[in-house]
């Protein structure tokens, strides 16, 4: 008995979800065009904090819901058109992150999230780091922020997608 008041609240409510902002002009990035709307994305830690990892799982959930805009997690990096890499390039990841690159379909797009993917930040001179992902791969679309917030991430995904 206690499922009809719910189901009655559920009604009520009727779907929350924040409200997408403008919509942008066109791809962000010359690359993108060329993925007419949608984009697959190959998400590689390569040594983060897992603070952008949240904030990645919080845009895929039911609040910013990034496959809306056409943006999808694939499992593989050949189903993939785009890598997102989160965390500054450990010295064990640098290889690993250069063959999930050359495994990516053409045009290889890679989306920095992160101050760490961007510029190094906490962990910018440590022993165990290579660099930044820049210094690994050509990175197309940077997201800076420690973590970055999940409207900023949405933001970089709807730029690649144009939705």
């Amino acid at each position: 008995m206690a499922v009809f008041p719910l189901w009655r609240k559920i009604r009520r409510t009727g779907r929350v979800a924040e409200p997408a902002g403008p919509r942008p002009a066109g791809p962000s990035c010359p690359k993108a065009a060329a993925l007419r709307g949608s984009v697959q994305l190959r998400h590689v830690d390569a040594g983060s904090c897992n603070g952008c990892e949240i904030e990645i799982g919080s845009v895929f959930g039911p609040v910013y819901d990034a496959e809306r805009y056409g943006a999808r997690l694939v499992a593989s990096p050949r189903h993939a058109d785009a890598l997102l890499v989160t965390g500054p390039v450990t010295r064990n990841m640098a290889v690993p992150l250069r063959r999930t690159f050359e495994a990516v379909s053409h045009p290889r797009i890679v989306v920095a999230v992160g101050d760490c993917a961007v510029n190094g930040g906490e962990f910018a001179g440590g022993y165990g780091v290579a660099g930044v992902v820049s210094d690994v791969v050509p990175v197309d679309v940077a997201v800076p922020g420690c973590p970055p917030e999940p409207e900023a991430i949405a933001a970089a995904l709807r730029g690649l997608t144009g939705r």
